[in-house]
């Protein structure tokens, strides 16, 4: 009898979370066809930012590790996947995993060395590639292969034959297609044994390596797939783009990413869908407030998040849910018993 409540509970709780997915999956199928260019181009950028702060928030959120040059790793992915299609005869389609692996490799391999850094060293350290990055891309014995400061302009993209799609509108479903996979990946790997080890670590590493949790190997391992995940948004943000340059990934391109992260909630998945929609569109509404002034504008609204949301914005609503849902059972729950005279 317990065993049929136990699983009553469970499907009572897995049932409206999945039918949740499954209704913003929809609408998010729907966009292309009633969305303009621009927007649609807006809503393409939230789905690639989305999977750069998804693999910020695993590295920094959920193992502690503070990372301020990401921005490198888009760059990797993005210039990686320019090249190819430009000097290769490597399709898009392809161009995409491919870039994602080297930059697992390259985070990995950065990460074994930076496991000596910790908290801000660690975060300085990560800046260090986010400025060194865009002064490397302009070397001019990589000419040949970047184009140096010039760059490289990919030709636009369009539907495979047969589909009846523009090639924004099919651009858009190869991102959400990229998007709800690698965030099925990311909640799988967070929501396991891996993803407590990780929280362990981030929260008491010496008992987690009492425990057996070999921390090393996991921080490293980390730092690839967070990198991993930047780099395949970095390709097809080129992608998006259509032309990459070395002023096209400054140092507060990183910068940006973490403020997406934390606004967003950095212990969050949703929440890096959030801080994309922040780092995307606030932007814009504070440069249609005051044109004179927008960073003004954009700094104000920022303060303002983080004082009303310090957890963001995903976790004040998971706040505020919990209040409320503690309030109704309150009132619901039945009063004392009257004794009988």
């Amino acid at each position: 009898m317990a065993m049929v409540d136990k699983a009553s509970s469970t499907a009572a709780t897995w049932v409206p979370a999945l039918a949740a997915v499954a209704a913003i999956i929809a609408i998010a199928v729907i966009f292309p066809f009633v969305l303009g260019t621009y927007p649609l181009f807006q809503a393409t950028q939230v789905l690639v930012f989305a999977i750069a702060l998804l693999g910020l928030n695993i590295l920094t959120g959920f193992n502690g590790q503070i990372s301020l040059g990401h921005g490198a790793f888009y760059a990797i992915g993005a210039y990686l996947t320019a090249v190819l299609l430009d000097q290769t005869a490597v399709p898009y389609w392809l161009a995409v995993p491919i870039s994602g692996v080297v930059c697992l490799i390259v985070g990995f391999l950065f990460g074994r060395p930076a496991l000596r850094l910790e908290g801000l060293y660690l975060a300085l350290a990560t800046y260090a590639l986010a400025v060194a990055t865009p002064q490397i891309l302009k070397y001019h014995g990589f000419e040949h292969w970047t184009g140096g400061v010039q760059g490289i302009v990919l030709s636009p993209l369009d539907a495979p034959p047969g589909v009846k799609l523009s090639g924004s509108q099919w651009f858009y479903l190869y991102c959400l297609a990229w998007t709800i996979g690698l965030v099925v990946v990311a909640r799988n790997l967070l929501h396991g044994r891996i993803g407590r080890s990780l929280v362990a670590i981030r929260d008491h590493p010496t008992a987690a390596a009492s425990m057996g949790v070999d921390t090393a190997l996991y921080k490293s391992l980390t730092f690839g797939v967070s990198a991993m995940y930047t780099g395949i948004a970095g390709a097809l943000g080129a992608l998006l783009a259509q032309f990459v340059s070395p002023d096209s990934f400054p140092a507060y391109l990183s910068i940006t990413f973490i403020v997406g992260s934390v606004v967003g909630g950095i212990f969050s998945i949703v929440g890096s869908f959030l801080g994309a929609a922040f780092i995307v569109f606030v932007p814009n509404l504070a440069n249609q407030i005051s044109k004179s002034a927008p960073g003004v504008i954009y700094g104000l609204l920022l303060i303002l998040m983080v004082y009303a949301l310090p957890t963001g914005v995903a976790g004040g609503v998971r706040t505020i849910t919990a209040s409320l849902a503690r309030t109704l059972s309150g009132r619901n729950a039945p009063g004392p018993a009257k004794l009988n005279r």
